[in-house]
């Protein structure tokens, strides 16, 4: 068994896993004094960067008084492996990235002294997919499992989702979830804050990309999963609309623009429902396009093939907008959950 989970959702606990208080999310951007900070000592190309980073949510956690009796600071896919097999305090270098860990050295810095950082209350880290131990003997008669049930390191959502697809060195994979996600797989990292690009170590690869704040939560501020439907037949993939959207669900994005205050783009709207939802797709899409120039001219492979996954993925006249647009192959992936993609690695680990 493998689990993923979002990084930086983050929480601290007792040796035996007990935890001290609530979990703060990954979306948590609470801790904005902590990460002032850390801005301030971390490296400029560190992913620990940011208030919802991990390493802000850790400085911010051990100030509070429940610290005291912590001994690990875990995310969530760390606390319910360590829940699993009994045996806490180890992570996956993916949910490590963003608590400040070196993906390149494969360690902890040097820096993370200068910031006060405890660090009994970091983790062994190993890659994704390795052996952490045996699935607890009760859970196993609890679930009917084989007492041979072993529990396997896991990964971030994101990168379970890559994984889930199939796709390999040279390739690429969009996420049209709720936000927009490129990565490709690479044979060197790229880190380039500046435009809100990280690489996650995955085996021999690099997985380098950035989420866009545009997607499929702009579509549906105006218009639901059956209008949607319903206008992407009057798509007319051969015909543009013109009209240059930036479509965003507020002020602030990430990549391949790390502005946060870079407003919408989404004027002048037509009368015409089925043109404003083309000329949508048509501004997430010169998104897409614009990441990908991004990222290859940061030193990533142009990808000979991009995958889809997400609820947009099942959309063919956007997929046919997209592969005009890129000029590369556009498939829609066969397999997409995040947890198709933990049950490779679990099988990766207990074959490996």
């Amino acid at each position: 068994m493998a689990v993923d989970g979002t990084s930086a959702t983050l929480l601290l606990c007792t040796a035996d896993g007990t935890p001290l208080g609530p979990a703060l999310m990954y979306n948590n951007t609470a801790a904005t004094a902590a990460a002032d900070r850390v801005a301030q000592v971390a490296p400029l190309d560190c992913a620990a960067h940011g208030p919802s980073a991990g390493l802000a949510k850790l400085l911010y956690l051990q100030s509070l008084p429940a610290s005291a009796d912590a001994r690990f600071a875990l995310h969530q896919a760390d606390w319910i492996s360590g829940h699993l097999c009994g045996r806490y305090g180890i992570t996956d270098e993916n949910n490590a990235l963003k608590l400040g860990y070196d993906p390149v050295a494969r360690a902890w810095p040097d820096w993370l002294d200068r910031l006060g950082v405890r660090h009994e209350l970091l983790h062994a880290v190993v890659p994704p997919g390795k052996v952490l131990g045996p699935l607890d003997p009760g859970l196993a008669a609890r679930w009917g499992l084989a007492d041979a049930t072993r529990i396997i390191s896991g990964t971030t959502d994101s990168t379970a989702g890559f994984i889930a697809t199939g796709a390999g060195p040279g390739e690429a994979v969009t996420t049209l979830g709720s936000t927009l996600v490129l990565k490709v797989c690479s044979g060197q990292p790229v880190f380039a804050p500046e435009h809100g690009v990280y690489s996650h170590r995955l085996g021999e690869h690099w997985l380098v990309g950035g989420a866009s704040n545009s997607g499929g939560a702009v579509l549906r501020r105006y218009f639901s999963d059956a209008q949607m439907q319903q206008l992407s037949l009057a798509v007319k993939t051969g015909k543009p609309t013109g009209l240059d959207y930036y479509p965003l669900p507020g002020s602030g994005e990430r990549f391949p623009e790390n502005n946060p205050r870079l407003a919408p783009r989404l004027e002048p709207r037509p009368a015409d429902d089925a043109v404003f939802f083309q000329g949508l797709l048509e501004g997430i899409t010169a998104i897409e396009l614009r990441g990908y120039r991004l990222l290859e001219s940061l030193g990533t492979p142009r990808p000979q093939r991009i995958y889809t996954a997400g609820g947009g993925a099942v959309n063919e006249a956007w997929r046919v907008l997209r592969e005009q647009a890129l000029g590369i192959p556009v498939a829609v992936a066969p397999h997409q959950q995040a947890a198709y993609g933990a049950a490779l690695l679990a099988r990766q680990g207990a074959t490996g």
